[in-house]
């Protein structure tokens, strides 16, 4: 077995501490989830799914109703505002053509999203809150104060806030670029206890398992090693999304130096989002290791759209 796979499974414990670690996950209080437009999208006809939303919306209240603090980022603006106007490829001559055309859709689409979420929320009673963030919310001070005392005080209220890139306004200076880091961003503002990235993917594998069939699943990472981070695929496995492996490497590295553990499952089965906090063994968990050295502005400020 090569040495980095023995540092995951082995380094500091055996699988009595992995079930231990599990088994915490039941107390955690402040719980972001994140979804991508591929979870939220027929892949045929890039239409919205909209029982996939309402079983997600029906698992966020029923973690809300436990008397757990619930915030969600999505994606899907951009998929949803093409849909909206029949727009199926953008085809244009120039970048800052394609820019306007994407933020335009995201323009259409933000509207239909939330007002999706706000209708499927309501009949659960639950109220849902909108916000939208980019780069400078977090690299600017004041903004990131504000942005702090905005999510606190929606809890508080017993809100649930959906989060959201602003893709109306975010240009490649500005933009975080892709959901999973903006979660792990999110999570680390609020100092969450527990980030679920759901993707369309079990978690983290040895390899590609789309193309490698031998490729090994890890169930839990106790280090996010330079090695590891090698890894990451700067890929997606569909046509939607913007975030493959690497993305969610990234928000593993922001979320565990935060102290937020981490969990990247399957949304397939939108289930195991209870499954998780009742502590099941599903998708890979990340543990977190606070880094005092680690700086969250300086960090986003050095991120680059893709």
């Amino acid at each position: 077995m090569p040495e980095w796979r023995k540092r995951i499974f082995y380094e500091g414990g055996t699988r009595d501490k992995m079930e231990s670690v599990r088994e915490q996950i039941k107390d955690k209080k402040r719980i972001v989830v994140k979804i991508g437009s591929s979870s939220l999208t027929h892949g045929e006809t890039g239409d919205m799914d909209y029982i996939r939303m309402e079983k997600l919306v029906r698992e966020l209240s029923d973690i809300r109703n436990r008397g757990k603090e619930v915030i969600l980022v999505t994606s899907g603006a951009i998929a949803a505002g093409k849909n909206a106007v029949n727009l199926k490829d953008i085809r244009v001559d120039s970048q800052a053509e394609s820019l306007a055309v994407k933020q335009a859709c995201a323009a259409v689409g933000q509207a239909r999203l939330m007002m999706t979420y706000q209708k499927l929320f309501a009949e659960y009673n639950q109220v849902a809150a909108q916000i939208l963030m980019t780069k400078n919310t977090i690299v600017d001070n004041l903004n990131r104060y504000n942005a702090h005392n905005t999510f606190s005080e929606l809890l508080k209220m017993g809100a649930i806030p959906i989060v959201n890139e602003n893709d109306t306004v975010a240009t490649y200076e500005i933009e975080i670029g892709d959901n999973d880091t903006l979660s792990a961003i999110v999570a680390a503002l609020v100092e969450a206890d527990l980030l679920i990235l759901l993707s369309d993917i079990d978690g983290l594998y040895t390899d590609d398992p789309r193309t490698k069939p031998d490729a090994e699943f890890i169930e839990q990472v106790d280090e996010l090693t330079e090695e590891l981070m090698g890894m990451g695929k700067a890929t997606t496995g569909s046509s939607v999304g913007t975030g493959g492996m690497n993305t969610k490497l990234i928000a593993a590295k922001i979320a565990t130096k935060s102290n937020v553990d981490m969990v990247i499952a399957n949304s397939r089965d939108i289930g195991v989002l209870h499954r998780i906090l009742a502590g099941e063994r599903e998708g890979t968990l990340f543990v977190a290791h606070r880094d005092e050295n680690f700086d969250l502005p300086l960090f986003v400020g050095g991120l680059h759209g893709k």
